[in-house]
């Protein structure tokens, strides 16, 4: 076998399966069973915003969650994680000076320096904006090379809106237009009513040399891709994520495969035009 051969998912995944250990520095709480942990490691490595990456509390288990925190900040990686099982759930009691095992990055980005000298739209749905945030706070740190940068972001109710501290800051900037949003009326919202879907249809981007990007609830991810497809925006415009269907994140379990794809070794970041290649499973 040369040197240039591809390597199949479980060859690639021989050099990425001892985790690096560290040390929880913060643990943030963002919503609702919802929490931020930042991670220092003995050296922050290179990443794209998109990827993701194993986190593990030893003694019990390992799970793929994306890194939201931007490609920039270069001292922690972070990870944002909803409690949903025992492996979350150990997550969320760690605390400062834990030690946890950490395996990254994985997976491939978005391609944002394709996207120089474009409009981008980002659709996020409630955790759906973790996957988000990194890919935002990179545009932002680039943001002479952008057209306008649009940002729709809701949850069912306001206690599953994440990231308060950047959403204050995001409502503030002239380089940014930022409409929050929850599902139905709640006691004491004053702000935007509507499923993320339906407020993307009233604002009517343009599809005109723009980049559509949408994570969240797949139900939401459903039908913020027919959403895009009204305004106008092609399938090579659109991209999502799918991080959500990885489980091993290296390629060996095969659980995330759809068709003849990885999700963590092919993705998980897939334009819609992409996905329409693929049988339908999602």
């Amino acid at each position: 076998m040369s040197d240039t051969t591809t390597m199949t998912p479980p060859q690639a995944a021989r050099v990425k399966l001892i985790p690096v250990v560290g040390v929880v520095r913060q643990v943030i709480p963002e919503a609702q069973d919802i929490v931020s942990v930042r991670v220092e490691l003995p050296e922050v490595p290179a990443f794209e915003p998109g990827q993701i990456g194993q986190l593990g509390i030893f003694g019990v288990g390992e799970a793929t969650f994306v890194i939201s925190s931007a490609p920039h900040e270069r001292d922690y990686l972070q990870f944002t994680v909803a409690r949903v099982g025992e492996v979350t759930q150990a997550i969320h009691n760690l605390s400062p000076g834990d030690a946890v095992g950490v395996r990254a990055p994985l997976g491939k980005g978005f391609p944002y320096r394709d996207w120089y000298g474009k409009d981008i739209i980002l659709a996020a749905g409630g955790i759906g904006m973790a996957p988000l945030r990194p890919l935002l706070l990179t545009l932002l740190n680039e943001r002479d090379k952008f057209g306008a940068i649009k940002l729709i972001y809701g949850a069912r109710e306001p206690g599953l809106l994440s990231y308060a501290a950047d959403r204050a800051t995001w409502a503030s900037l002239d380089g940014l237009d930022y409409v929050e949003t929850i599902d139905v009326e709640f006691p004491g919202w004053t702000g935007r009513l509507g499923m993320v879907p339906p407020v993307l249809e009233e604002e009517k981007p343009s599809p005109e040399n723009a980049i559509a990007v949408t994570c969240g609830p797949p139900i939401m991810i459903k039908f913020a891709l027919q959403s895009l497809e009204k305004l106008g925006f092609k399938p090579e415009q659109i991209v999502t994520t799918l991080e959500r269907r990885m489980k091993c994140g290296i390629g060996i379990c095969g659980r995330c495969n759809i068709g003849h794809k990885y999700v963590c070794v092919d993705g998980p970041v897939f334009t819609l035009a992409e996905l329409n290649e693929l049988p339908n499973e999602l």
